[in-house]
């Protein structure tokens, strides 16, 4: 524990202590929470996974951002159901869409191909990231699509996915 009695979430991660990043996950300081979260990220342990699926539903939108991100970076198979579920809140949408393609499951490509058509431009810019990622021939025809987007951002990472899926 820190001074103020929260946890110190800087040394638990030096230390690599998971189950403490992950009680910390439960502390009712939101930044405390945000910080373990990011922090069970970096480590990239598995075994923080369904701590991190629960803090998708975090009441604090900077708490499910990072624990999306933190899923995405640690890259288990076991999230891409909750990361999709994730995608249907506007605050973390983006996040969770950039964390599929790093997961690179084949069972997400459904949402982004979804997400290629949100209303935010910035999402559907990651959507077409994490589809060139995933590949595999259902991509090819949605990232054409997407060349004709009105925004210039998300017609040229459709570009860039189509060539990557050329090889």
């Amino acid at each position: 524990m820190g001074i103020s009695g929260k946890p110190n979430v800087e040394k638990l991660a030096a230390e690599r202590d998971i189950q403490g990043l992950v009680k910390a996950l439960r502390d009712k300081d939101e930044w405390v929470r945000a910080d373990a979260a990011e922090a069970l990220g970096n480590i990239g342990d598995k075994t923080a996974v369904p701590s991190l699926v629960e803090a998708l539903g975090d009441e604090d939108e900077e708490v499910h951002w990072r624990a999306a991100w933190a899923l995405g970076e640690i890259g288990d198979k076991a999230a891409v159901p909750f990361l999709i579920e994730a995608m249907k809140d506007k605050d973390v949408c983006a996040t969770a869409a950039g964390a599929l393609g790093n997961i690179g499951d084949k069972a997400a490509v459904p949402a982004l191909i979804e997400a290629l058509r949100d209303e935010d431009s910035v999402v559907r810019i990651i959507a077409a990231e994490a589809l060139g990622k995933i590949g595999g021939k259902a991509v090819v025809h949605p990232l054409v699509e997407a060349l004709g987007d009105e925004s210039r951002g998300v017609r040229k990472t459709a570009a860039e996915a189509l060539k990557k899926l050329e090889g």
